[in-house]
């Protein structure tokens, strides 16, 4: 314990105390690293907010080590500063070449910036997404059908980029798709990854399409490698669906001014009045003896 007390109380009491402080102030290159240093620390998260960060990080350390070697004239002070300078540099490098190695076309860009991006998916992530279905964006002119009723095979997963989709059954009409939708996720939803199917609706381009489209054995082993990837694409594609339940929702009503609820199964029984009561026939005088061929009658209007 001594020993400690004598070597901490060396480090504290070694060094005089300051008696007098200096007038004058630094030059402007220390104030201007200075403030590099503070915008610097206040960058985001990010390919992007790693630049901003190590890019004023590093000007603040370049500044650093100027200072102090006009200024203060110190060998030790310039060099731990360069020493910062360099590193900040070349992560600077590092960063701008994962960026650049993860550069997408237009579509693909917005597409990570409307729905992607906002779930906190960086860009490594988005890259697995997007090689899986091979950078491609698909076009559908209109009045073409993406998958036919009962003769179209449940083989893919799509995610309408811009147009709209129109959703019929037996020729009625169920719902649009619009963009930032996926074309078929109950059907994707309601399979099995072993499990095969046909689609039960039609679906047809109501204007030119473009939408993107992941083969389902291929977006399986994509999942079975990347646990993230599937727990994203669950939420997204329960989220679909229940948007997709509460636009055919909006379009049921029960009568008597009252609209059906999804949530409240029950609800149009409350909503319907009741029928009037059935008065119970007039009871016979005496009793008659019943055919043991026939079962005897119930009683009319029992617990009705």
């Amino acid at each position: 314990m001594g020993e400690n007390a004598s070597f901490w109380e060396s480090l504290i009491y070694a060094h005089p105390t300051c008696t007098s402080w200096k007038q004058e102030a630094e030059g402007s290159i220390y104030h201007l690293a200075s403030i590099f240093f503070v915008v610097g620390f206040m960058g985001g998260s990010g390919f992007f907010g790693l630049l901003y960060v190590f890019s004023l990080l590093g000007l603040g350390f370049l500044c650093s080590s100027v200072w102090a070697w006009l200024d203060v004239c110190a060998a030790d002070i310039f060099s731990w500063n360069f020493v910062l300078f360099a590193i900040c540099f070349v992560q600077f490098v590092y960063v701008t070449y994962q960026v650049r190695s993860v550069a997408f076309d237009r579509e693909f860009q917005e597409l990570y910036s409307a729905l992607f991006q906002p779930l906190g998916i960086s860009l490594t992530v988005y890259r697995k997404i997007v090689l899986c279905c091979d950078a491609e964006v698909v076009t559908l002119e209109k009045e073409h059908c993406y998958a036919m009723q009962g003769k179209t095979p449940i083989d893919k997963l799509s995610l309408l980029v811009s147009g709209r989709i129109r959703v019929t059954v037996d020729g009625e009409f169920l719902h649009y798709i619009f963009p930032l939708q996926f074309l078929d996720s109950p059907e994707w939803d309601s399979l099995r990854p072993t499990e095969e199917g046909i689609f039960q609706v039609t679906l047809t381009a109501e204007t030119d399409c473009r939408y993107v489209a992941w083969r389902r054995k291929k977006l399986y082993l994509l999942f079975a490698k990347h646990r993230f990837i599937s727990r994203l694409f669950s939420i997204l594609i329960g989220s679909d669906i229940a948007e997709k339940l509460y636009a055919l929702n909006d379009r049921v009503h029960v009568g008597q001014g009252f609209r059906y609820d999804i949530r409240l199964p029950n609800f149009y029984h409350v909503a319907l009045p009741e029928p009037p009561p059935v008065p119970p026939p007039p009871r016979p005088h005496r009793l008659q003896r019943g055919s043991p061929r026939r079962p005897p009658a119930a009683p009319a209007n029992c617990g009705s």
